[in-house]
């Protein structure tokens, strides 16, 4: 994938200016919650993936077994 031309051409004065802009639109508040909000997201996600690892390792260490009732086994 290409990066945009938009992207290569702006020099480092420029990213700056953007960075004052987007904060003085926002407020340091409002954009540190959202950091926060992502971060909390990132961990949650993260749990997430090793609670489901560990629920497949459990899965895998229980063998398959048999529940069907004891009278219905001597019917088949």
């Amino acid at each position: 994938m290409q990066t945009p031309l938009i992207f290569t051409n702006v020099p480092p004065v420029g990213w700056l200016l953007i960075a004052i802009v987007v904060l003085v639109l926002f407020g340091r508040g409002k954009i540190s919650s959202l950091m926060g909000e992502v971060g909390k997201g990132i961990t949650s996600f993260r749990k997430g993936i090793k609670q489901g690892e560990k629920e497949l390792e459990d899965a895998d260490a229980e063998v398959a077994r048999d529940v069907t009732p004891e009278d219905e086994k001597d019917r088949s």
